[in-house]
């Protein structure tokens, strides 16, 4: 039996803190270069600047704030147009690091002055926030995708009055929010019941926005619906709602209370009553959900970033107190089970960096006109679909493992873990749970969208480009896009099934995809002379995809006596 070798202390460092989160990733650094070299070079210095900044005082502040200086509010009595304005108060810290993630370009880059209109770096700096603050990474996130609505379909007196103070990269820039859950509806966003009514000055909202993250934001994207507009989502308008009006006045709403949440802690989110503010119309009825879809999407590549950013917080966690604690006479890592699971950290890294970075790409190409709109849209939103979905799926159970390698400590506030943990559990809910990513996945592969064919194409090249010896590898992910091509074709020819498997049909295609993107990197890596890729697509691919249970015809037998077995009913 051959041996691994030794693993000197040295050449791991004990934790994230302290180090360069960028320069540090060679993995991303590779997959850059090869898919997205220009906008590297252009901007591979300002990265490696945000790198060290992410992981030293952004790392720093983010601890502490978690710990000791939540954001507060405390209601004042309430009045005539509800509870009187209370600003909320923030840790000093957290301010400055917030405004700072803009001035390094955040959400600016792409709009300045000879850019070239990608977000790639902006999506990386999302990639690279989450390994040390999700709570500003959030609100970043959201600026981003009111930037993005702004820039797109917002009306050119709108875009030309809000857009720059979202863009500005002097320190001074506005953050922005999405304003769409309300009480009643969660994800059912066309249930929205606040109201739009038309004045000299634009529009005033009425009603109750229920999960408004970065509740301080100086601009939001919010859903209303105008008097005498249709039911449904089809009778959503969507808003501007600027936090101050042009005589530096408040705008008329108020926060009714913060949550009190899991994680992000540092990041206010409230229940807001508006109570008649005043806003600026980007869309009316019959787009405006749609537009609020767009901002959605964007957030949710983003978030599908922010996963994988936790993955490798995970990881590294998990990697350098493995090298430098000692137990029964060897550090840690030297034991064969801890190797076991850090490969297996590992390669769920890699495979959520491609899916991840996958929707960046397909978003930059769609932005610049580089895939066709009909097609390059499909794929965008079923990628970000998939990776929304796997990628926060594999974060949660990443984390829990970080915190179960680093053992009683890992369970203690002292450690990064424990604030990791907690984190990484908004990924899974952040912009629509996996109920939801199904959804969107069955809309675009049983329904008037081609969405089927252009997943089994994007699949097929990668494996028709494995050469021999990819092996058994090779066989398992011919295996997996046969299955998907039977699956898909099935519901297609029987869509009043898909809602009983889109769940089981969202782990088959992202595992699917997942796989056949490690497998082009390995080529790439093969052709270089560097097998150390396939090696880590032949891990996933054997752990992954030979596991997966066949979507079936007919019904299981538990979930067709459902009622009985939940409610313990006998079953003859």
């Amino acid at each position: 039996m051959i041996e691994p070798p030794m693993i000197a202390p040295d050449e791991v460092p004990r934790t994230a803190r302290g180090t360069n989160l960028y320069i540090a990733d060679i993995n991303l650094q590779r997959l850059l270069e090869r898919r997205a070299a220009g906008e590297l070079q252009r901007h591979e210095d300002r990265l490696a600047d945000f790198g060290a900044w992410a992981g030293g005082p952004l790392d720093e502040q983010a601890e502490y704030t978690d710990r000791y200086a939540n954001p507060r509010h405390t209601p004042q009595p309430y009045g005539p147009n509800g509870h009187q304005g209370a600003p909320i108060v923030f840790n000093p810290r957290y301010v400055e690091c917030h405004a700072d993630a803009y001035a390094r370009g955040a959400v600016g880059l792409p709009y300045q002055k000879g850019a070239s209109g990608r977000h790639m770096a902006c999506f990386t700096m999302g990639y690279l926030l989450s390994q040390a603050d999700v709570s500003i990474h959030c609100p970043v996130t959201m600026t981003g995708a009111v930037a993005h609505v702004l820039n797109t379909v917002a009306p050119d007196d709108l875009r030309q009055r809000f857009l720059p103070d979202l863009t500005r990269m002097d320190g001074r820039a506005l953050s922005g929010g999405t304003w769409a859950t309300e009480l009643h509806g969660g994800s059912d966003v066309g249930a929205t019941t606040t109201r739009a009514v038309k004045t000299d000055e634009g529009w005033a909202l009425h009603g109750l926005k229920w999960f408004t993250s970065n509740a301080g934001s100086g601009l939001a994207l919010a859903t209303a619906r105008p008097a005498g507009a249709p039911a449904g989502g089809k009778g959503l308008g969507c808003y501007l709602v600027p936090s101050h009006l042009e005589d530096g006045q408040p705008n008329a709403y108020s926060v009714r209370r913060l949550k009190e949440k899991v994680g992000t802690r540092g990041l206010a989110t409230a229940e807001l009553d508006l109570n008649g503010a005043t806003a600026f119309e980007v869309a009316g009825p019959g787009e405006g959900l749609k537009v609020m879809m767009a901002a959605l999407e964007y957030s949710r590549i983003h978030n599908a970033v922010a996963s994988a950013g936790l993955l490798r917080r995970a990881f590294v966690e998990s990697l350098g107190w493995s090298a430098h604690r000692a137990a029964f006479g060897q550090t840690v890592i030297h034991y064969p089970m801890v190797q076991d699971q850090l490969l297996d950290m590992q390669m769920e890294l890699e495979a959520a960096v491609a899916l991840s970075f996958e929707s960046v790409f397909a978003f930059d190409a769609l932005a610049t006109g580089d895939s066709d709109p009909e097609q390059g849209g499909d794929w965008l939103r079923l990628v970000t679909a998939l990776a929304k979905y796997r990628t926060a799926d594999q974060a949660v159970k990443a984390c829990r493992h970080a915190v179960e390698m680093v053992g009683g400590n890992g369970y203690t506030e002292e450690f990064p873990t424990a604030r990791l943990y907690r984190d990484c559990l908004v990924t899974a809910v952040w912009e629509g749970p996996a109920n939801i990513q199904a959804l969107e996945l069955l809309r675009l592969v049983t329904g008037k969208r081609p969405g089927d064919q252009i997943f089994l194409g994007r699949v097929g090249a990668a494996l028709s480009d494995l050469p021999p010896q990819a092996g058994d590898t090779a066989d398992l992910l011919e295996g997996a896009l046969e299955e998907c091509r039977a699956a898909l074709s099935h519901l297609r020819r029987n869509p009043d099934q898909a809602p009983r498997h889109g769940r089981r049909l969202l782990d088959l295609l992202s595992d699917t995809l997942a796989t056949a993107l490690l497998c082009e990197e390995a080529v790439a890596d093969l052709k270089l002379g560097d097998r150390r890729k396939l090696l880590v697509a032949n891990r996933f691919a054997a752990r992954v995809l030979a596991h997966h249970n066949p979507i079936a015809t007919e019904m299981e037998p538990a979930l067709a006596a459902f009622e009985d077995v939940i409610l313990y009913q006998p079953v003859e």
